[in-house]
């Protein structure tokens, strides 16, 4: 089949001529005035903006692209990346064919923009490269140019060379193209089209070179979209022939513009498969573009650093840079100038998009990005703290016009860079002494132990390299075999992780979605699944639905049929699932056979791909395409996220009312059990501002009040006044959620009161009153300026109301025995020591929260020796993330560990006695609890080789689940 789909992209040698003819009429057509009116001129003033703006207008006026803004570098929806780290990815779902139908997005043809992309960590990774030369950057502008189904290879290589040698002015002998030369052992052809196509626009023959996979054949990722390139690189210093030096990591001859064709999917097993549709997607990096206009050989030269470099000599007070590298730059200064000018740029804009230095995922990339640039800052240029936010606004400054967001964030920015370097450097000072304490137990050894290396770069952030550098000063070598080894188990666990969450079914969209569309079958109607009402008695009725088996997926594609005990994807002509989408937990649920309805079929999953609802099952008897089933809810779990989802829509329009105007979601997430809430807002809430957003909200509930939902053409409903958006690509026509005031009034102005009105694809109540209760469990910022809220209702806020009081009643038993205590100095001690543990135990929930962000299982160590204290800091921590497992160990100087856990009620891969047996045991210790909760004692010389044995146990039962 693959090789079949390639066959069918070979260019004919009898269309050359075509080709030939196209080409030249393409570029001689439109780029006639262009080469007269615009000449190079070395050492050009041209200055980044106006390059920015020139590329930009080249392909809107002159050849009809729709100009698209920038995405966020923080994926939408995307969990094989972690940052952006292309102009392509925000148009992944059109490459791929599962744009959803009803979007704006589905209807792009033509694309340009400028896109702004970090490039640290996962498959393009250039960190660590920052600095040592004068090119590679971790955060960077990608000026991009699509066309999806419309234009190919001869269109889009015209208009490249007719805005490089014409608009910019750059001459021709100045530039190389290099093209895909093939791989037999993939059995891709060399692209001799795109040679042709080069030739025919008057390329010489010796500056057109093919290369192999590595080079010109691009990959966004280790899966996704993928296709042969062809890239324009540049020569720095012209007039000769340096063909031997493109693609050879040359600074004299750098590539400044990719042309990739889209034409395949890289597949998870690492094989290919063709697209449903050719197109194009093309990438030039800003600052290597205004590098050459402005006759420079170094992009740090151009006038997007050099305002950093003057801000850096200002505010830190060292020697001015001087644009050395390698042996040359001995002191490391130049270096230095150029990581911190980088590195500010990638963490103003991060920040600014909503990703904050972390623990995980692209959080922890930005910490290892900022904690890279304090070490410049501090080691090397000597700078006191504080300084390195300083140089947060000379970014705005020349970023703001182009990304408005940044203007808003200056001064949160600045706030959480100067926190993280804070905390930085105080855990220098503690790994100081952790590693000092170890140098002087190792008895002699002249090999640094590799798991106290580890533990500190996983618990206090320590980078290895600085540690390495640090040991080796004591004249100690690092135990490099067990760090690498510790850090391969790492990668298994993550790896592992990742594959028991990955979805087979749904990574099938791109070879089943040209399958199911060539055969005919329509987008599910998925409409049914708004389709309740209240019955008279008060209760929501959720009837079942009547759908036929369209497709089933299964393996590598479709079948007619599958065998009791195969895992498969259903896709039914309609459907009253909800699909996980937009915050929203998916339906649970099952559904039977009009001829055997006695055998439910479970539903596991539910995934909305390209206009099709798939719903994961595992088949308990035969399923075949055809089969006539009826669909049922599991209406305790919907009406559970009915009542979540609109709570959270009242939190987010009470908060505005009592914060002002300037709060902005930044992120939710409703589930059955608990609604969580991330808004933007300068510190913490009060205890009197919790409680008053607590009574706003019941007062809401009390009064019952109708939500009013319709749906509306996107245009319309945006112009709505007060209507709250997030950074999410709505369909068009998009649903609009009032609560409380008919959207009739809305659209005419007539509302009188200030509402709750939100663009919302997710399931709602019809009447707040079903909501009940509302208690906020939790509010804490997990990052400067950022808050979250964990919030319950119904039953669950009257159970964390009880559990207040109880808290509540302790903190005043201590109080009244503390008043009516003798001055015995062993009952002061008592007491003391009481009131201790539910102080300590709170103040550790709270750092433990903040570490732990999103994370469904926690294992983690606590300072304490009282098994009252782990205990307790469990108890407090299970309460204020519900539905997380968690497991505490306290290592002793003695060896001795302290162990404490606690699981979900109800939790059916493993109770906590299990756990905390297991672990314990392993310890050669002992344990005991019930299914919930449970605690024990050990001993251990390795704390961290303990956590990692604790999460593979847990880990391993809930894939076995």
């Amino acid at each position: 089949m693959l090789q079949a789909s390639m066959a069918a992209t070979v260019f004919h040698f009898g269309l050359w001529s075509n080709v030939r003819v196209k080409a030249k009429r393409l570029f001689f057509a439109s780029g006639v005035r262009e080469l007269r009116a615009c000449r190079w001129r070395e050492g050009s003033t041209l200055t980044s903006s106006a390059a920015r703006r020139m590329f930009i207008e080249f392909f809107k006026e002159r050849h009809g692209h729709r100009v698209v803004p920038s995405a966020p570098v923080r994926p939408r929806g995307d969990p094989s990346l972690l940052f952006v780290n292309a102009g392509m990815n925000q148009f992944k779902p059109i490459f791929l064919g599962t744009v959803d139908p009803r979007s704006e997005m589905a209807r792009y043809r033509r694309v340009v923009n400028s896109q702004k992309c970090v490039r640290a960590g996962g498959k393009h990774n250039d960190l660590d490269d920052v600095g040592r030369d004068v090119y590679h950057h971790t955060f960077f502008e990608m000026l991009g140019n699509w066309s999806f189904g419309d234009y190919f290879k001869e269109e889009a290589c015209a208009m490249a060379w007719q805005l490089l040698t014409g608009s910019y002015g750059i001459p021709r002998d100045r530039l190389y193209v290099s093209y895909f030369g093939g791989d037999r052992t993939l059995g891709l052809e060399a692209d001799e089209e795109t040679r042709e196509i080069w030739l025919n626009i008057g390329v010489q023959p010796n500056r057109i070179l093919p290369f192999g996979m590595k080079d010109n054949f691009w990959e966004m990722g280790e899966t996704g979209p993928c296709g042969p390139c062809t890239e324009i690189h540049y020569d720095h210093v012209g007039g000769r022939d340096v063909a031997h030096l493109v693609n050879s990591d040359s600074s004299d001859v750098v590539e400044i513009w990719n042309l990739v064709f889209m034409q395949y999917s890289r597949e998870a097993d690492g094989s290919l498969r063709a697209l449903h549709q050719h197109s194009v997607d093309t990438g030039m990096g800003l600052e290597r573009l205004v590098a050459v206009l402005q006759g420079k050989r170094s992009n740090y030269d151009t006038d997007l650093f050099t305002p950093l470099f003057s801000a850096i000599q200002q505010h830190f007070r060292c020697p001015e840079y001087r644009g050395q590298t390698g042996v040359a730059d001995k002191s490391k200064v130049d270096m230095a100038y150029r990581v911190i000018a980088d590195h500010i740029r990638a963490l103003t804009v991060c920040i600014a998009d909503g990703v904050y230095p972390g623990m995980s995922g692209a959080q922890l990339v930005l910490r290892h990005i900022l904690r890279r640039a304090v070490r410049f800052s501090t080691e090397v240029l000597k700078s006191t703290p504080g300084s390195l936010s300083k140089l947060v606004p000379t970014v705005v400054h020349i970023l703001g016009d182009t990304y408005p967001e940044v203007l808003k964030e200056t001064d949160r920015i600045m706030d959480i860079i100067n926190d993280n370097e804070a905390q930085f450097l105080s855990s220098l000072k503690q790994g100081r002494r952790v590693i000092d304490r170890t140098l002087q137990n190792m008895n002699g050894s002249t090999v640094f132990p590799g798991s106290v290396a580890w533990s500190l770069h996983c618990h206090l952030g320590f980078p290895l390299d600085l540690l390495r550098l640090m040991v080796e000063e004591k004249g100690v070598a690092m135990d490099t075999e067990a760090l690498d080894r510790l850090a391969l188990e790492n990668k298994k666990v993550r790896a592992q992780t990742q594959a028991s969450e990955h979805d087979s079914c749904v990574d099938l969209d791109v070879k089943v979605l040209p399958e199911l569309q060539g055969l005919g079958i329509t987008y599910t109607n998925d409409l049914p699944k708004y389709q309740y009402s209240l019955g008279q008695d008060g209760r929501y009725v959720f009837l079942p639905c009547h759908a036929t088996i369209q497709a089933l997926i299964c393996g590598q594609g479709l079948v007619p049929e599958v065998e009791k005990g195969q895992r498969c994807g259903v896709i039914f002509d309609k459907t009253c699932f909800y699909t996980e989408q937009g915050g929203q937990d998916h339906d649970q649920g099952y559904f039977t056979q009009e001829i055997l309805p006695d055998v439910l079929f479970p539903v596991e999953q539910v995934h909305l791909v390209g206009g099709y609802v798939v719903h994961q099952v595992t088949a308990t008897e035969r399923l075949k395409r055809g089969d006539q089933v009826q669909l049922f809810l599991d209406e305790g779990q919907r009406l559970a996220c009915m009542v979540k989802h609109t709570a959270t829509h009242i939190l987010n329009h009470c908060l505005r009312q009592l914060l002002g105007d300037g709060v902005e979601q930044r992120g939710s997430h409703v589930s059955a059990d608990h609604l969580r809430f991330d808004f933007s807002v300068k510190r913490s809430l009060s205890i009197q501002q919790l409680q008053e957003i607590e009574k706003m909200i019941r007062d809401i509930i009390e009064g019952n009040e109708p939500v009013y939902i319709e749906e509306l053409p996107l245009k319309v409903a945006k112009g709505i006044p007060g209507l709250r958006t997030v950074d999410e690509v709505y369909p068009d026509p998009a649903r609009v959620v009032s609560v409380g005031v008919p959207i009739a009034d809305l659209l005419k102005g007539h509302n009188n009161k200030p509402a709750s009105v939100e663009l919302c694809c997710g399931t709602h109540l019809l009447m707040t009153g079903e909501i009940q209760d509302f208690v906020v469990v939790s509010e804490r910022q997990i990052a400067k300026g950022v808050s979250r809220i964990v919030a319950v209702t119904g039953a669950q806020a009257k159970e964390a109301r009880e559990a207040g009081r109880v808290l509540e009643c302790e903190v005043d038993s201590l109080r009244v025995r503390l008043t009516a205590a003798s001055p015995s100095l062993p009952g002061i001690h008592r007491l003391s020591k009481e009131a201790g543990l539910l102080i300590d135990a709170a103040k550790k929930v709270q750092s433990l929260l903040k570490k732990h962000t999103n994370r469904s299982l926690v294992v983690d160590t606590v300072d304490t020796d009282s098994i009252s204290v782990v205990m307790k800091t469990v108890n407090q921590y299970s309460d204020q993330a519900p539905g997380v497992m968690v497991m505490l160990l306290s290592h002793q100087e003695s060896g001795k560990v302290l162990c404490a856990c606690q699981v979900p009620k109800g939790f059916s891969a493993f109770s906590a006695n299990d756990w905390a047996l297991a672990v314990c045991a392993h310890l050669g210790g002992n344990a005991g609890g019930s299914d919930t909760v449970a605690k024990g004692t050990g001993s251990a010389v390795d704390i961290a080789e303990a956590i990692q044995w604790a999460r593979n146990f847990a880990e391993g039962r809930m894939q076995q689940r």
